[in-house]
C-alpha cells in the first residue's frame, strides 16, 4: 500500500468504544502515548480492529488549534 500522508505512526489498539455510528479507537504509540481516532463503526468492522491488534495511525490535519487560559 502507498499513501500520501507522511504522519504514519505504528502502534496497537488498546481500546475501542463504539457509539451509535462512530467509534473511538485508542492507539498506543511509542513512549506509551495514546492517540484517539474517531472512525465509523463500519470501518472498525472492515479493518477487523480489536484490542491488541497492530495498526498504524495516519494523521492528516489542515488546522491545529491552540488555546490558553
Amino acid at each position: 500500500m502507498k499513501i500520501s500522508g507522511r504522519n504514519f505512526i505504528q502502534g496497537k489498539v488498546v481500546d475501542i468504544k463504539k457509539g451509535a455510528t462512530t467509534a473511538h479507537v485508542h492507539i498506543e504509540i511509542a513512549g506509551g502515548v495514546v492517540l484517539t481516532a474517531s472512525i465509523t463503526n463500519e470501518a472498525v468492522e472492515d479493518l477487523k480492529l480489536e484490542k491488541g491488534k497492530a495498526c498504524h495511525a495516519l494523521i492528516k490535519a489542515s488546522d491545529v488549534m491552540v488555546a490558553v487560559d
